[in-house]
């Protein structure tokens, strides 16, 4: 099993989820993040001041699947979350070697 975390644009989480469904993956955890990376943050004027916003708003997106769905996974991710313009956003893939549900102690990918 794989563990795909996505850090994407807030506008785009629609998107990537609708995607996410049309290719059969049903559950996600979504968090709010901030951060920054080759874009640096941005300028911005308030009140005749200007001020240097460093970390600016993103959304991590984490979903564990099996290994057969992981690549039409990462391929819908890339089409929804992409606008072509800097801070669209970085996917990251790991193995999971353990997956238990609390409720009735299933594991592997029938917990899934």
């Amino acid at each position: 099993m794989k563990k795909i975390e996505a850090i994407i644009k807030p506008f785009k989480l629609d998107e990537v989820k609708e995607a996410l469904h049309d290719i059969g993956l049903q559950g996600m955890t979504v968090t709010e993040a901030k951060g920054f990376g080759r874009q640096k943050g941005h300028t911005e004027l308030y009140r005749g001041a200007e001020y240097v916003v460093d970390f600016l708003p993103k959304v991590k997106i984490e979903i564990v699947m099996d290994d057969g769905l992981v690549e039409r996974a990462i391929e819908a991710i890339t089409n929804a979350a992409r606008t072509g313009r800097i801070g669209d956003g970085k996917i990251f893939v790991s193995t999971i070697e353990e997956v238990i549900r609390i409720r009735t102690g299933e594991t592997g990918s029938e917990a899934v």
